[in-house]
């Protein structure tokens, strides 16, 4: 069995204001598996980003610990690659200027490096638009870019903080199975945030489900989908889906009337 990658250990945060305190997170517990996708869900407000920052190192917390078993047996925390919702491409560079810009701010284009990412531009169907400008690009085409940059600096643990929302809804369900798929033949280890519960369905390997603010972890539901391919509509077709969609609703919504 694997041992975490990662692994919370009883996370709290509070935000602290003139006006006084407001509890984010409460005793946040769980584990993440290297190459493992994590998706969370939870009520809006309930502290979701936070936690993802915390995880990220952006904020630390007021309480509780993160362990790192790092596969290697080294100790170093691992590499985050980190997506938000907007792409934040520069629009006065280049497709291929914005995604080696990480590696630019890093000093990191080497040789190695800029094979990687005309690699990368290739796989995801982006070597021919190299010389266009994002507005040229359409939203899919823009979040793999995006997606292209973070992955440049070869991230061990990706953080997604609904990274496909901004997408239109077919867009959303061809873009995020697309790249989801890629990035599970790297290897890479996953936590995305969202708050499409179909979408955690169809790309996660495990569902955490967070209570109402301040957040604690209310559920993990371990999603095993029988799939005959992994296309997204194939997904929502598996006799499992609908199951696993109705757990989760329910639990979302109790947290509702609570």
């Amino acid at each position: 069995m694997k041992p975490y990658l990662l692994e919370l250990k009883n996370i709290s945060y509070s935000y602290h204001t003139l006006h006084g305190e407001t509890k984010a997170l409460n005793n946040i517990c769980f584990g993440v598996k290297e190459g493992e996708f994590i998706a969370i869900v939870g009520p809006s407000g309930c502290g979701k980003s936070t936690l993802l920052s915390i995880i990220a190192g952006l904020i630390k917390p007021e309480r509780g610990t993160i362990a790192v078993n790092k596969s290697d047996g080294t100790l170093g925390y691992p590499k985050i690659g980190y997506m938000l919702q907007k792409d934040h491409l520069f629009d006065w560079r280049s497709v291929y200027q914005n995604v080696i810009l990480g590696l630019e701010i890093q000093q990191k284009l080497t040789k190695e490096n800029i094979d990687y990412v005309h690699e990368l531009l290739n796989e995801y169907g982006l070597g021919a638009f190299k010389d266009k400008r994002p507005s040229e690009l359409s939203g899919g085409m823009k979040q793999r870019a995006a997606l292209i940059r973070t992955l440049a600096l070869k991230p061990e643990l990706l953080l997604l903080d609904e990274a496909f929302s901004a997408l239109d809804y077919q867009t959303r369900l061809i873009v995020s199975a697309d790249i989801c798929n890629i990035i599970r033949k790297t290897g890479k280890t996953m936590i995305m945030i969202t708050h499409d519960l179909s979408e955690a369905v169809r790309l996660a390997d495990r569902v955490i489900i967070l209570t109402s603010r301040p957040a604690s972890v209310k559920i993990e539901v371990p999603i095993h989908l029988t799939l005959q391919d992994t296309s997204p509509v194939a997904a929502m077709n598996a006799p499992e889906f609908s199951d696993y969609f109705n757990l989760i609703w329910k639990e979302l919504n109790d947290e509702k009337t609570h």
